[in-house]
C-alpha cells in the first residue's frame, strides 16, 4: 500500500508541524466527527459514563452544561460568574469571564430563536454551535461534534517538549493559537487566547497541560471533576495561583 504524503519539501511549515498518524489503530474513522464522544487514541469510547449520560447532547453542548445547572437551556451572565467561582476562580476574573463570555456568545446562539439581542444576555445551549468563533483549533466542527484527528493533530503539531506528545506547555499553547489563527480576525484571535489561557490557568500542572485533561475541558466533564473535588474537601491539585487571592489567579482551597 502506498503511504499517504503528509508533509512537502518546499513548504517547512507541514515539515515543522507533523500531522498525527496511526489514530486508526487505535479507534475507528478517527478523521469522521463524533456528535456526543470526545474520542482520542487514549479513551476512543471518551469519557464513558459521562457520553452514556448526555449522550442527547453534542459534544460542544456538553462542554457548556456546567453552567446550565437548571436544564433549562438558558445560561445567564450570573450562572457563568457562579460556574467559574465553583472551578476556583476568584471574584475578578469570573466578573471578567461572565461579561466577556456573555456579550461574546449570546446574540449568535439566540439568532436561532429570534433576530433580536437577549435583553439578559443569555447564551442558549440548543444553538451553542452558532458561536463557533474563528483561529479555533478545529477539534468541534461548525455543528458541535468532535473531530478526534484534528484533537490528536494539536499534540502532534505543537508538543514539542514532551516526546510523548501527551503534554503542552504554556509557550506551546501559545505556538499552537498563531498556527490556528486565520487571517483578519481579531475576534477569533482574543476569544481563543482567552479561552486557551483560561484552560491553561485551570488544569496546568508543573507549567503543563495534559491530553487527558484537555480532552475532558472539551466535552466538559473535567469541570464536574474539579467542582466535585473541590466541595468534598479533597481539592484540586492542579491550576495556577499567584498567592491565596492573587487578581488573575485561581483561588486558593
Amino acid at each position: 500500500m502506498t503511504s499517504v504524503e503528509t508533509s512537502a519539501e518546499k513548504s517547512a511549515v507541514t515539515i515543522s508541524r507533523p500531522v498525527a498518524v496511526g489514530a486508526d489503530k487505535s479507534m475507528r474513522s478517527p478523521g469522521v466527527a463524533r456528535s456526543n464522544i470526545a474520542s482520542s487514541t487514549e479513551h476512543p469510547q471518551g469519557t464513558k459514563h459521562w457520553a452514556s449520560k448526555h449522550k442527547d447532547y453534542t459534544v460542544l453542548q456538553q462542554h457548556v452544561l456546567f453552567w446550565d445547572r437548571d436544564q433549562d437551556g438558558q445560561i445567564y451572565p450570573v450562572d457563568i460568574y457562579r460556574g467559574f467561582r465553583d472551578l476556583g476562580f476568584n471574584i475578578i476574573f469570573s466578573i471578567l469571564a461572565a461579561v466577556i463570555i456573555s456579550i461574546g456568545v449570546s446574540y449568535p446562539t439566540r439568532l436561532a430563536h429570534s433576530y433580536f439581542p437577549d435583553p439578559f444576555f443569555r447564551i442558549y445551549v440548543d444553538s451553542i454551535h452558532k458561536a463557533k468563533h474563528g483561529s479555533d483549533s478545529g477539534v468541534i466542527d461548525s455543528e458541535g461534534r468532535f473531530v478526534p484527528q484534528n484533537f490528536e493533530n494539536l499534540f502532534a503539531k505543537y508538543a514539542k517538549e514532551d516526546k510523548s506528545r501527551s503534554s503542552l506547555t504554556l509557550s506551546e499553547l501559545f505556538l499552537l493559537m498563531h498556527g490556528q489563527r486565520s487571517v483578519l480576525d481579531p475576534f477569533g484571535w482574543f476569544a481563543s487566547i482567552f479561552e486557551f489561557f483560561t484552560t491553561w490557568l485551570l488544569i496546568q500542572k508543573d507549567r503543563k497541560i495534559q491530553k487527558e485533561d484537555l480532552r475532558k475541558v472539551y466535552d466538559g466533564s473535567l469541570f464536574w471533576d474539579i467542582k466535585a473535588k473541590r466541595s468534598n474537601g479533597t481539592g484540586w491539585d492542579k491550576g495556577f495561583k499567584f498567592g491565596r487571592n492573587g487578581m488573575w489567579a485561581i483561588k486558593s482551597d
